[in-house]
């Protein structure tokens, strides 16, 4: 069984910037220090852990935010899982003990960024989560040394998680609200593949990707569902305000 719950102790952060390492693969000098740990306890972020039997296989960590108009949320700037406990719903358990607290703080939303790449990943959060996505951002965090980025521009979708809504709730019941699709953006099946064997035509669809983000975000679409189509999987964008 698996245990969530929130991080205080100097000891137990260690054991998140640890799993950074496992996870990610990070040089140490990319690697989030603890003292951000810390830090984001202590001024309206929070941590939590995942246990399962005495050992950590999961965590995340989130800031607190302010959008240009005044409105507060908060930033979930990471969250990883144990190769051997992924799909295993304990990102689900984190995510949902995120907006738990956050909702008791009586804020609506939370965003975070995630790799547009990462399929997987991708569908769990519009999906299983029902955040929507209205911003692509272009090598946000600059080259890395993660084993996970295959040495490409770190582009990113900006997640928007309004965790009050109507949809959310109807997505975390088990439904799904009925889509208006306008158009779609397809990522390769093979996309893993491409990004560990041939990096130039990863680079070519991420690129590519990039474009058609932009395009249709311009629009005035956003990022509602996801779904598998024959060439690989799908991201489905309709209108909205």
């Amino acid at each position: 069984m698996i245990e969530v719950r929130q991080l205080f102790a100097l000891a137990e952060f260690s054991e998140a910037l640890k799993l950074q390492q496992q996870i990610w693969g990070f040089a140490d000098s990319e690697l989030l220090p603890l003292r951000l740990f810390v830090v984001a306890s202590r001024i309206g972020g929070h941590v939590f852990g995942a246990y399962h039997g005495g050992a950590m296989v999961g965590f995340c960590l989130g800031v607190p935010g302010l959008k240009p108009d005044g409105r507060p949320y908060l930033h979930s700037h990471m969250l990883g899982v144990l190769p051997g406990y992924r799909n295993t719903g304990v990102g689900r358990s984190l995510k949902l003990r995120q907006r738990d607290d956050v909702l008791a703080r009586g804020l609506d939303l939370i965003e975070w960024t995630f790799d547009p790449l990462e399929i997987k990943n991708a569908f769990f959060n519009i999906e299983r989560l029902g955040a929507i996505v209205r911003r692509y951002v272009e090598n946000e965090y600059g080259s890395t040394s993660s084993h996970l980025h295959g040495g490409l521009p770190t582009d990113r979708c900006v997640a928007e998680w309004w965790i009050a809504s109507p949809r959310v709730e109807m997505i975390l019941a088990g439904e799904r609200p009925v889509l208006h699709t306008e158009d779609r953006i397809t990522v390769p099946a093979e996309m893993d593949r491409l990004r560990r064997e041939n990096s130039q035509k990863a680079r070519e669809i991420q690129c590519a990707n990039a474009g058609r983000f932009q395009d249709c975000f311009a629009r005035g679409l956003a990022v509602t569902g996801f779904e598998r189509v024959s060439s690989g999987e799908a991201y489905l964008l309709e209108p909205w305000k």
